[in-house]
């Protein structure tokens, strides 16, 4: 089997932090979410992965971050997106690579519990056409939506619908052998202009071949808005066996639940987890509560946060208020100031967001 990972798109929901960076790139417990994806993609034993990729920027920040893929034993090809005219379309742009072998597709900001190594075998050992993955949400108009039979096959598939059939969405992860190829070929655009992938898939159950719903019990998250970042980092957290790499002085305390990684300092400080401390970061004289990730070379002295996701080479200094339920970028620096007249000063990227007490 070969992997299609898609990493194009611009993140919009995740501005600012998007607007200097790839949306896959930004850490989900210290490690980038395409990162995983490429893990999973590997654990389940797949080495021959395809990645799209926008112009731009964003798709060189990508091809810079994973290189050939040397790194997880795999082997990376990028596909060229030169518009974002769906998730079909992805497919259709990827026919060379993909020639007429099986293979999966997985969306590259998507976190998902357990990986897919069993999802794979399945399919393999199966004489299905495509198994899609779907799992109940609470607002299913954001997302693709199947409704099925009472025997559990497919009934139909609608993309983003105003009343939805069911609350069973697809989470971004598709099995597919060469059929797909004809029916990415057979649809027309959407309204919203995109070749959509639920009118691929629909096109394969309207002409018989055999798609399987695999219905998917654990946590799934599309990372595509800070409070999706949040709750995936809080989840991927508690996933992880602990570790003490970094240093931790004897007037600190660093509860059982709390990864230090290498050249990491905690000094005079308390931390709960389950939280992680990046590469080379100090924190001083602070308090960093639990579902918290600091990413590397990260200074954090006389201040206090929980429940957020702090990026790299950034600075929280002095600040008397405890930060919380915050994504804060990469190079901030954040202090309390001395200066009167007491004033505000701040320089916002657009689409920002502020909480002032």
């Amino acid at each position: 089997m070969k992997a299609l990972i898609l990493s194009g798109g611009k993140g919009s929901r995740l501005y600012p932090l998007t607007y200097t960076n790839a949306k896959q790139l930004i850490p989900v417990a210290n490690k980038p979410v395409l990162f995983r994806v490429i893990e999973a993609i590997r654990d389940a034993g797949i080495t021959d992965i395809g990645i799209i990729i926008g112009i731009g920027e964003n798709g060189r920040r990508v091809q810079e971050a994973v290189g050939q893929g040397r790194r997880w034993g795999v082997n990376v090809t990028y596909i060229l997106q030169e518009a974002p005219l769906g998730l079909a379309h992805c497919v259709l742009i990827a026919r060379d690579f993909l020639g007429d072998e099986r293979f999966v597709m997985f969306l590259g900001d998507n976190v998902i519990e357990g990986g897919i190594s069993n999802l794979i075998r399945e399919f393999e050992q199966s004489g299905y056409n495509s198994q899609i993955v779907l799992t109940e949400v609470a607002e299913p108009q954001h997302y693709g939506v199947a409704e099925l039979n009472p025997d559990r096959s497919i009934k139909r598939l609608v993309e983003k619908p105003r009343n939805p059939p069911s609350n069973l969405a697809l989470v971004g992860i598709y099995m597919f052998d060469k059929h797909i190829h004809e029916a990415v070929r057979s649809i027309e655009p959407s309204w919203r202009g995109e070749l959509e992938i639920t009118d691929a898939i629909q096109w394969l159950v309207e002409h018989g071949y055999h798609v399987h719903p695999y219905i998917h019990r654990g946590w799934w998250i599309d990372t595509g808005k800070p409070i999706d970042m949040l709750d995936a980092n809080s989840k991927v957290l508690e996933e992880l066996t602990p570790e003490i790499r970094g240093f931790v002085d004897r007037d600190s305390k660093v509860d059982e639940r709390v990864t230090v990684e290498e050249g990491a300092e905690i000094i005079n400080s308390v931390v709960r987890g389950p939280t992680i401390i990046g590469e080379n970061t100090r924190v001083v004289n602070s308090y960093i509560g639990p579902f918290t990730s600091i990413y590397h070379h990260c200074l954090v002295e006389n201040a206090e946060i929980e429940h957020s996701l702090i990026l790299e080479h950034s600075k929280i200094i002095n600040v008397p208020a405890r930060i919380t339920d915050s994504l804060i970028g990469r190079n901030v620096e954040l202090r309390h100031s001395e200066l009167k007249p007491r004033a505000l000063k701040l320089t916002l990227g657009d689409n920002s967001r502020l909480g002032l007490v």
